[in-house]
């Protein structure tokens, strides 16, 4: 699949208060908030964009990744129509003609195209990396990711149950990852600073908007990165991150125990299952 390289740049994020979310976003990351249409807000930043828009908590119905150019995007729609996957048309606002979507076995839709808009953004370095979600349906969307053409980087294995596996669409060991649960539901999504000291200027912000940690500082197993997470007003997880691993397209896969230990390497970590 003609999939590589391609980078997650945007999600949408709903909420049954759609606005008080934006607002939210934008002091939490000091972007820019504007007015899409009815009912949704579009959050630009240095390299991160958000668009938020009405329905329920938490809910994230889509996430959407660039491609390099429209050779790239033409071919890669080309391959998927080839294997069967049915195409849909694109539903964000911020990618131009040819995007196209797909659907996965949760129902949620990834979308593929090339940005309308490029424009430099200010503010304090994270990058919109990866979005997580959690999943009934563990094994269906690792086969349905793995043939999209993303790239296993780690498997968590319980004895010989699959627990949490991390895909990777470009060198950074994961752009999406997929968690066993008893509900299907988003689990979180992670902007990519420069590294330590920049997680230190990020805790601070929180410290000064009065934004507790929900989880860390600590450090990754798989991606073997630097983090910290914080909840959105609807409990949405949000994740600082930095010195995320980087992996070559032809490294094998590994696995980890399913512990807590291989979600921290520092202390106690957010369980899933």
């Amino acid at each position: 699949m003609n999939l590589w390289p391609a980078r997650l740049h945007h999600l949408r994020r709903d909420s049954p208060q759609p606005e008080r979310l934006a607002r939210f976003y934008g002091e939490l990351l000091d972007d820019r908030v504007e007015r899409l249409g009815e009912d949704a807000w579009l959050l630009a930043g240095r390299h991160r964009r958000l668009v938020i828009g009405r329905g329920a908590a938490g809910a994230v119905p889509y996430f959407a990744l660039q491609m390099q150019d429209a050779t790239q995007l033409r071919e890669y729609a080309r391959e998927l129509e080839q294997i069967g996957v049915r195409c849909e048309a694109s539903p964000t606002p911020l990618f131009g003609a040819g995007a196209f979507a797909v659907k996965d076995p949760d129902a949620r839709r990834i979308v593929f195209g090339l940005p309308e808009e490029i424009r430099g953004e200010n503010g304090l370095p994270a990058r919109l990396q990866h979005f997580v979600c959690a999943t009934r349906r563990l094994p269906e969307m690792v086969k349905f990711y793995g043939d999209l053409g993303m790239i296993e980087s780690d498997r968590v294995l319980e004895k010989d149950s699959l627990a949490a596996c991390f895909l990777r669409s470009d060198p950074e060991h994961h752009s999406f990852a997929a968690f066993r649960a008893p509900e299907s539901r988003p689990d979180h999504h992670c902007y990519e600073t420069n590294g330590w000291l920049d997680i230190r200027d990020w805790g601070d912000r929180m410290g000064r908007l009065g934004i507790p940690l929900w989880w860390g500082p600590g450090r990754h197993g798989p991606g073997n990165n630097l983090f910290f997470m914080i909840e959105d007003p609807d409990g949405h997880k949000v994740e600082f991150s930095a010195e995320l691993e980087l992996m070559p397209r032809e490294k094998p896969c590994r696995t980890w125990p399913h512990e807590q230990r291989t979600l921290n390497l520092w202390g106690s970590a957010w369980m899933r299952s």
